[in-house]
């Protein structure tokens, strides 16, 4: 049985040493969105036969279709069925069938509590542990609008023996009494959460305050042993916000209001000697924007010097020139190089890029990029972030062929390069890391795209 934490058995009926003509299920709750059905089932007499499936004791208004199944080598396809109740799967017989050879059946019937009609999947596989294997899928639609209440499984033909069981889930989706739309819902006990890896709108079913991360995209590295892109600007209710600034206040979100959330791409690492690598786009929630990550300095034009962002870009290697700036509130700076030193790193939301290191001859290192912003208490829940949970780290900055490879920072910063011809490290998508600096005649690594996540009370 596949683990959902969002299934609970309702009910298990096990049949006992009589056997039992019917299996069913009565008084079902209507706080579900979703029923499944699970029936390892055998039959009295000689022969196997279906198993049929009734609502709420009616007897009109199914209509129903073997989709695919197959006994032995023999496959069929598409066969309408009868109309006064809906097929669920073949079970084996207790007399010629190998002994405590059981028959599995897994239903599925969404929406049972609404006013639509109610449709029913169902896949089954019945083993007699010789050549004869059936296996079977079947559709189905009972045209009704009541809610489902009670469910009855029957045999064809003889009745269901000793050990038949059958056990009845409530299946209930994460975004279920969710009050807003938009993204991916996930839910814990205290909170839902709405995560956006693209663009997307928020809407708000009911009025209510809500927590935000909101982070832009990352800057790209620099070109021939550039600077390591500097990460995308964080902002966030939640945890610790980026910059070293204070958490920022909650949002009055209105009933039926559309929220535009926009995630900002990461940059384009640099490619050539004329420019440095770009900046990350902005992402914005509402009145809420963070800033794109600046890109990575790199050999040529004046480009030397890391650019401003979000968090600033890292100096290219071996010149005497800073970082880029970071925004207040938003993210650190990018480190600085020198003569004689590696590249600078790109600054994370959590703290600033590392200058290059200095080494003898062309044993240059790169700086670290900087660290982002841990915030697990979203990371957890929604399964995102880098790192244990971080967002918008800096990217490596680069260093010379015998130098060491440097690092990003945790949350997605992609790693600074030393050998030549080797191409920057790109940044993990949807975390704001900044890409690193690449080695000589390469081209830097890509910056990552951002991310929003939307959190409110139950």
């Amino acid at each position: 049985m596949p683990t959902n934490p969002n299934m609970v058995a309702i009910q298990t009926v096990t049949v006992g040493a009589g056997g039992a003509s019917s299996i069913e299920f009565t008084s079902i709750p209507q706080t579900y969105t979703d029923l499944q059905i699970v029936l390892s089932g055998r039959q009295s007499v000689a022969g196997g036969t279906n198993v049929n499936m009734k609502f709420n004791g009616s007897s009109t208004g199914y209509t129903n279709r073997d989709i695919i199944s197959a006994a032995g080598t023999v496959v069929s396809e598409s066969s309408v069925l009868g109309t006064s109740s809906i097929k669920i799967g073949f079970i084996p017989e207790n007399v010629n069938y190998t002994a405590s050879t059981f028959s599995n059946q897994y239903v599925y019937i969404p929406n049972y509590a609404g006013s639509n009609n109610k449709s029913v999947s169902t896949d089954n596989a019945m083993e007699n542990n010789s050549t004869s294997v059936y296996f079977g899928l079947f559709a189905g639609l009972w045209s009704n609008s009541s809610a489902i209440t009670s469910i009855a499984l029957t045999c064809e033909s003889g009745s269901f023996v000793q050990y038949s069981t059958a056990t009845l889930y409530g299946v209930t989706s994460a975004g279920y009494g969710a009050k807003a739309t938009g993204g991916i819902i996930t839910s814990d006990a205290n909170y839902y959460y709405h995560t956006f890896f693209s663009s997307g709108t928020f809407t708000p079913t009911s009025n209510i305050t809500a927590d935000y991360l909101v982070v832009a995209g990352g800057g790209g590295g620099g070109y021939n042993h550039g600077g390591g892109g500097g990460a995308g600007g964080l902002r966030s209710t939640v945890g610790t916000t980026g910059g070293g600034g204070s958490l920022e206040s909650t949002l009055s979100l209105t009933s039926s209001t559309n929220y535009t959330v926009t995630i900002g791409a990461g940059g384009a690492g640099a490619t050539g000697i004329s420019s440095p690598g770009a900046n990350g786009s902005n992402s914005v929630f509402s009145s809420i924007t963070s800033i794109g990550g600046g890109g990575g300095g790199t050999a040529g034009g004046g480009q030397y010097a890391g650019v401003s962002g979000g968090s600033g870009g890292g100096a290219r290697l071996n010149q005497p020139y800073s970082g880029g700036a970071g925004t207040a509130n938003q993210g650190y700076a990018g480190g600085s190089a020198n003569t004689g030193t590696g590249a600078g790193g790109g600054g994370g939301a959590g703290g600033a890029g590392q200058n290059g290191i200095d080494g003898a001859g062309t044993n240059l290192t790169g700086g670290v990029g900087g660290n982002g912003v841990q915030i697990l208490a979203l990371a957890t829940t929604t399964n995102t972030g880098a790192d244990n949970g971080y967002y918008a780290g800096g990217g490596g900055g680069a260093g010379e062929p015998s130098g060491q490879e440097a690092a990003g920072g945790l949350g997605g910063g992609g790693a600074g390069k030393a050998i030549f011809g080797t191409v920057g490290g790109a940044a993990t998508v949807n975390t704001g890391g900044g890409g690193g600096g690449s080695g000589d005649t390469a081209a830097g690594g890509a910056g990552g795209s951002g991310i929003v996540i939307i959190r409110y009370a139950k």
